[in-house]
């Protein structure tokens, strides 16, 4: 690390709300590593988290601990909550921060998140819960930029990784790993090649490596961790909504056209519908022709329904995410949230509103052309088009079993 003095948070003041930042990340040792830098640079600071690999083996329970830059505070353990762990950390989180403001001795609580928590329903918790006490200032995602394509890449359940924070937990690595990514405004980045999920080991980062996380993740900063940067990004601020609406598949902002160090971005838009049953038989091809892809389109035997994409480690999720902004009657728009209305307004169609196909992909050696010839094959016809949304609804009922599975 660069030998540089302690960096102190904003200057305290009586009765203010206690600093949050919370640092996530499926990269345990470069997580850990901006967990160390926070703790040294920040005076007064504080670690607390909770290990949820414990819950099963200590029979039910989730460790806690609470320790600073000389070492561990105290520890203790929260119970199971509808046996999931995940539930245990926010139901004891709050209470924990709200302890640590009262204290008036902590002038940073830094939250170190266990590998598999998303940060998204960590900050909302946070945020919507510890009022007066306690402020969420940043978001972090710690990465070691060697790791980010095996990890990206990993089609593993959590559960076989041993990474589930509950029993009904069906995320992949790469799925939960990309989204961490996507929602931060801060990637932590550590410069030497790390363990992280054991992938890659010993493997320096390279202009490709870097190249990838950029495209990835277009909205975060990358802090190195070794900076004094990073403890001036901690208590910079952090806008929960607008990180909502950078993941929502109405608004999203997602990765631009780019062709950097031979790793590439494709980005695909177009105003017909898809054919239901041509995309579906297309569907393990696309998924596969990418590292990650995400987005939102529209199918021409469910016009009014709003699709999302999201593929990574060779798994896609497509799930309905409501009514296109079109298929809403005028009055229902004043309860549309005002990011998503202006997203529809830019892509507004004479005929079709803000229906239509919005699909990014993001992977070194991608074939772009290859993407989109088969994309533009799985589009209606002109002939299939010509009949109209009447004949449309009639088209194959392929996606049926995705997205009204019998339960």
């Amino acid at each position: 690390m660069a030998a540089e003095g302690p960096v102190p948070p904003v200057p305290p003041v009586p009765g203010a709300p206690l600093p949050v930042v919370l640092v996530g990340g499926l990269h345990a040792d470069a997580r850990r590593a901006t967990v160390e830098r926070l703790l040294h640079t920040v005076p007064g600071s504080v670690a607390l988290h909770h290990d949820l690999a414990t819950a099963t083996a200590a029979g039910g329970t989730v460790r806690r601990t609470v320790r600073d830059r000389t070492g561990l505070l105290h520890e203790g353990e929260t119970p199971l909550v509808n046996d999931c762990a995940c539930c245990a950390l926010r139901e004891d989180l709050v209470p924990e921060l709200e302890r640590l403001a009262d204290s008036a001795l902590c002038r940073l609580a830094v939250v170190e998140l266990w590998d598999s928590v998303e940060p998204k329903a960590m900050a909302e918790v946070v945020a919507a819960h510890c009022g007066d006490d306690a402020r969420l200032t940043g978001v972090f995602t710690a990465v070691d930029p060697a790791l980010v394509l095996p990890t990206l890449a990993n089609g593993d359940d959590l559960a076989e990784a041993g990474l589930a924070a509950a029993p009904t937990d069906e995320r992949t690595v790469g799925d939960t790993f990309a989204r961490q990514l996507e929602y931060v405004s801060v990637l932590a980045v550590v410069e030497a090649a790390t363990a992280g999920t054991g992938e890659g080991e010993g493997e320096e980062a390279d202009a490709g490596d870097y190249a990838l996380l950029t495209q990835l993740a277009p909205a975060a900063r990358q802090v190195p961790v070794d900076s004094a940067e990073l403890a001036a990004a901690a208590v910079a601020g952090f806008d929960v909504q607008a990180a909502a609406a950078r993941q929502h598949p109405a608004c999203a902002l997602l990765p631009q056209e780019a062709d950097v160090h031979g790793v590439a971005t494709l980005v695909w838009r177009g105003h017909r519908p898809f054919h239901p049953g041509r995309l579906y038989e297309a569907l393990e091809d696309l998924t596969c022709a990418a590292a990650r892809s995400r987005g939102r389109f529209w199918l021409a035997d469910r016009p009014d329904t709003l699709l999302s994409w999201d593929a990574a480690g060779g798994a896609l999720c497509v799930e309905n995410a409501g009514p296109w902004l079109a298929a809403l009657p005028d009055a229902a728009w004043e309860m549309v949230p005002a990011e998503r209305r202006v997203a529809a307004s830019l892509d507004w169609h004479p005929e079709h509103g803000d229906r239509g196909q919005y699909l990014t992909f993001t992977s070194p050696g991608l074939d772009g052309a290859g993407l989109r010839s088969l994309l533009e094959s799985c589009l209606l016809t002109d002939a299939e088009y010509a009949g109209g949304p009447d004949a449309w609804r009639g088209l194959s009922r392929a996606f049926d079993q995705l997205l009204d599975p019998v339960s």
